[in-house]
């Protein structure tokens, strides 16, 4: 592959980077209030069209996901077909398909709180508890998708180390997000209580990793030209 071709898979990677980021950091973040459907429903109710953008960002980004999945493959199928194909698929059903698919539960949330004839069957106080349920039901949809996307993360740390494109340190740094996202997944299902502190150990594991990765492939594209294949 060309070195142009790795710069647009850093490029992509880095705008999916800020849409995710900003919706679900910003967005979510700042209108979801764990554990308040009052006050949860309230914010999503004033800040309608903030809350539709989330959701358009967010499927901006898994559409773009679904492209860098298809360049990451090309760019190290030569160390490893297998592997790379295992790679790329894991990061498919993280975020185009699973993330995707759980977008319905954001869209939902917003939904259940309008005036449509339908809805009228549920009073206030019940329309405001199932918005805060779908909003629960996309969190958990969130962790799903990164026990997917660790894995991916995992491989691609390791095809890094079989390649001569890219220095071995952005794969301890991407086997280290794999860490943190696996560690935020199955922590957050299994040992409920400590999501606030999964949460800063997969931003930082995720910060250093992959915000890292995507720079030099910007900025540097690749270390030198590939001269093999394997099939592992």
């Amino acid at each position: 592959m060309e070195k142009k071709t790795y710069r647009l898979t850093g490029f992509l990677y880095l705008l999916i980077i800020i849409c995710a980021g900003f919706s679900q950091g910003y967005i979510r973040g700042s209108i979801v209030v764990p554990g308040d459907a009052l006050a949860t429903a309230n914010n999503i109710v004033q800040n309608e069209a903030l809350f539709r953008l989330g959701l358009s960002l967010d499927l901006v980004a898994f559409i773009m996901d679904a492209i860098v999945s298809v360049l990451l493959y090309q760019m190290f199928k030569p160390f490893g077909k297998t592997l790379a194909m295992t790679s790329a698929a894991l990061r498919l059903i993280a975020h185009p398909a699973i993330g995707s698919l759980n977008l319905l539960n954001h869209f939902l949330a917003y939904h259940i709180l309008g005036d449509a004839e339908f809805l009228t069957v549920f009073d206030e106080a019940q329309r405001q508890s199932l918005s805060l349920l779908f909003m629960d039901a996309h969190r958990s949809g969130y962790l799903i998708a990164g026990g997917f996307f660790g894995l991916h993360c995992l491989l691609l740390g390791i095809l890094i180390y079989k390649s001569n494109t890219i220095p071995n340190i952005f794969g301890g740094f991407l086997i280290g997000s794999a860490a943190g996202y696996l560690i935020e997944t199955f922590g957050n299902f299994s040992l409920p209580g400590y999501e606030e502190y999964t949460a800063l150990i997969v931003g930082i594991a995720a910060a250093i990793g992959e915000l890292s990765f995507t720079f030099y492939l910007l900025i540097k594209g690749k270390k030198q030209p590939y001269d093999q294949e394997t099939d592992i």
